[in-house]
């Protein structure tokens, strides 16, 4: 395999200049003699786009430039998200000398992680030197990309573990579905390594005692014995710590204890509102919800997209029409937009109470269009309520873009509804394509939106 930074070498400094000419064509400060001012004005800048080129002009200018500046700009193209402009960076960092400084090699790798995970591997294996930082950085990694087998392997890889590491790797396990190995990790990092945990450990693994699945009582005793190890510590119950506190035990089904937690959290914010509204409409309290819900307004807290979803949901579940419409409609009443989990809601809604009409109307209007699960939830509507007539509205549309691999259900779905419309050449027609195109049927397939922040 060439090596990454041969091939960077041989990218001059002029692709960087023409590529950064066409970010901004705003002029550019007035120059300073002093490089620390350029850096100033780098790190200070009023965008990513404006700091870019105020380093560009200082290569015109012949200006010298030292690690700071390097830094500041590196994080302007980390949130640029432009890879062609990372590349060309890179080849500047080389040029200029800075592969043995640690901090901007961290940096760079950080930024490759974000823009093109595949370059973050590259520049990690060729680097002559790293760090904990580094190794951490890989381990999220791969972790955000599922990939927890190869996230472990560099976690028993590392020399030296710190508890950034640990926590790192118990995120991973808890953000990939395996609750029970986070848990098996945290307990090593006690028992083995005498670590204590942070606040991002015991957030990573409180995130997934919600998420257990039928093994949610145990979700639940865990979540409680790290709440009661905050107590006992002392911790200060901020908003991050506090709002996965209310979450967890919101999730697992105690709202008393959720209110009791969030009620010790000094300044609530939204996202603490909001896990305490999901909660309450996830386990049928949908009167709490709505109290919260109206609560959360007269203290001047903003519901934000997520808030909606969830007391949507909570109209869902319990079948408040009226209610629903209510809600819909302050969406755009609080400057946001409706998003598709907010109509989906608005079709299972109107579809279970036998409203197919007004279900259409809205995914008629949707923007984004429809997906899969929103057609879905129509038609089990349209068959729930024997009513052919609605379905045979869309069933050509959705045929078009059913998917073999994952849409199994629906399938089956269309083959039912064209039996009960006694359509049986079109029913046979769905079952012989199913058969042809190898489709998997699926067991237990709910349309059903569910709600959690």
């Amino acid at each position: 395999m060439v090596s990454f930074f041969k091939v960077s070498r041989y990218i001059s400094t002029q692709h960087l200049v023409l590529l950064t000419s066409t970010i901004s064509t705003s002029p550019s400060p007035s120059p300073s003699p002093s490089p620390s001012k350029w850096s100033q004005a780098i790190k200070n800048a009023s965008s990513p786009h404006k700091s870019v080129q105020i380093y560009t002009q200082m290569h015109r200018q012949s200006i010298p430039v030292d690690s700071f500046t390097v830094l500041y700009t590196l994080t302007a193209c980390t949130h640029l998200h432009n890879l062609p402009l990372l590349r060309h960076f890179h080849a500047q960092i080389i040029k200029l000398g800075f592969t043995s400084n640690v901090y901007i090699m961290s940096s760079l790798l950080h930024s490759y992680s974000n823009a093109c995970f595949g370059d973050a591997r590259q520049l990690f294996n060729e680097m002559p030197e790293r760090t904990t930082v580094t190794w951490n950085t890989m381990i999220t990694g791969f972790s955000r990309r599922g990939n927890v087998k190869k996230a472990r392997s560099l976690f028993d890889e590392m020399p030296i573990r710190n508890i950034a590491s640990w926590s790192a790797m118990i995120a991973a396990y808890v953000n990939t579905g395996h609750q029970n190995e986070g848990h098996e990790l945290l307990c090593k990092m006690l028992t083995d390594e005498k670590l204590k945990p942070d606040e991002f450990t015991l957030c990573a693994i409180l995130g997934g005692c919600g998420h257990m699945g039928t093994n949610r009582t145990m979700g639940f005793v865990l979540g409680k014995s790290i709440h009661g190890f905050i107590m006992r510590n002392q911790w200060q119950l901020n908003v991050e710590l506090g709002t996965v506190l209310v979450d967890m035990y919101a999730k697992c089904g105690f709202l008393n204890a959720a209110i009791a937690v969030f009620d010790m959290i000094r300044n609530p914010n939204v996202i603490s509102w909001t896990a305490l509204i999901c909660g309450a409409g996830q386990h049928g309290y949908v009167n709490e919800a709505r109290t919260l819900f109206d609560q959360m307004q007269e203290v001047g807290v903003k519901p934000n997209e997520l808030t909606f979803t969830g007391i949507l949901s909570a109209c869902v579940h319990a079948g408040l029409v009226e209610e629903g419409r209510v809600y819909f409609n302050l969406i755009e009443e609080y400057g946001l937009k409706p998003n598709i989990h907010h109509y989906g809601c608005m079709v299972d809604l109107f579809g279970r109470a036998g409203e197919l009409e007004d279900a259409y109307e809205v995914i008629t209007r949707m923007q984004p269009e429809a997906n899969m699960k929103i057609w879905g939830s129509f038609l089990s509507s349209c068959k729930v309520l024997d009513n052919f007539k609605m379905a045979e509205k869309v069933i050509k549309r959705v045929i078009e873009m059913l998917r073999p691999e994952k849409d199994g259900g629906v399938y089956s779905l269309i083959a039912d509804l064209f039996v009960m419309g006694e359509k049986w050449d079109d029913a046979e027609r769905i079952r012989r394509l199913m058969v042809n195109q190898n489709v998997r049927k699926a067991r237990g397939a709910s349309f059903i939106s569910k709600c959690g922040p």
